[in-house]
């Protein structure tokens, strides 16, 4: 028998609406909203890319959709379509992040896991050229005009790309603090 507070009968609606389970999707998220201000265009910024798409995805608990730790089937099998639905808005979300001729050879997967997968496999490079290439911009950078806050922050920014793509096995030993000391000399100079 159902209780005063109970919805009615075939009413379809879940007893309480849990906002942290990941199945739950907010009115404005849907498949047309935009989730990252950057796009994807391939190697260049595919690590600022990333990084945008990883924060906007945890703020919406939709990060295990695409780092395989909320899999179809770990769901119970009355709530699969809400996983799919949920699945559907996040590869939405995804294609709608990336540049158009990286979105044709994306557009067939329906698996936000396999998007995420694939476009790390694709872009996640860095080779020499474009080590040397960060390296290279840092070096040649100049104020020319800008403010003194804008032309750190270009500087900074280039260095943390550099440094993320120069990430050295972490270690406590006294050899760690005089490698961190030299690489702050190397920023300042």
């Amino acid at each position: 028998m159902a209780g005063p507070n109970d919805p009615p009968e075939g009413s379809g609606k879940d007893d309480v609406v849990n906002f942290d389970d990941p199945l739950y999707v907010h009115p404005s998220d849907n498949a047309t909203t935009t989730i990252v201000t950057v796009k994807l265009t391939g190697n260049e910024n595919f690590r600022i890319w990333r990084s945008s798409m990883t924060r906007a995805l945890k703020a919406r608990n939709k990060l295990g959709f695409v780092d395989g730790t909320f899999k179809k089937n770990s769901v119970e099998k009355t709530k699969e379509t809400k996983w799919e639905r949920a699945n559907a808005v996040v590869c939405s979300w995804l294609l709608s992040s990336i540049s158009d001729s990286i979105y044709a050879s994306h557009v067939y997967s329906d698996n936000a896991q396999e998007i995420w997968e694939n476009l790390f496999e694709t872009y996640n490079k860095a080779d020499g050229s474009v080590i040397f290439n960060i390296h290279q911009r840092i070096n040649s950078l100049k104020q020319s005009g800008m403010t003194v806050s804008d032309f750190f922050n270009k500087l900074d920014a280039l260095w943390k790309e550099f440094d993320g793509l120069i990430s050295l096995t972490e270690c406590t030993c006294e050899a760690a603090v005089k490698l961190n000391d030299h690489s702050k000399l190397i920023k300042l100079m």
